[in-house]
């Protein structure tokens, strides 16, 4: 099992791509993998609750675990309470630990 972090950091609303890292992140958690799909700067308008809950809610099903960057949450106004079910919101030093850990990262 290999283990994996994604970093998504582009708007949403801007490109498709979002929804194709999302499903990158499900394919590889489906193949056994470690995963972990790290919202940060504009990524983490996506993880309003009502937006994109469907990703989340996918995501989750498949035994990714989610988490928006708290900083990035703050500079665009959004509460930890209105997150998708499934999104946690935790600091950069998350990301940095799962770095440390030696994972596969990706970044969007």
């Amino acid at each position: 099992m290999a283990r994996f972090l994604l970093i998504e950091s582009h708007d949403p609303f801007a490109t498709d791509d979002g929804g194709h890292f999302c499903g990158l992140a499900a394919s590889l958690a489906r193949a056994a993998n470690q995963v972990t799909l790290f919202l940060t700067q504009a990524g983490v308008l996506a993880a309003r609750a009502g937006e994109h809950t469907f990703w989340f809610a996918a995501l989750a099903r498949e035994g990714v675990e989610v988490l928006a960057d708290g900083r990035s949450l703050r500079e665009r106004g959004i509460a930890g309470s209105r997150l998708s079910p499934g999104v946690k919101p935790t600091s950069i030093d998350t990301a940095v630990d799962r770095l440390a850990e030696g994972r596969k990262t990706l970044r969007h």
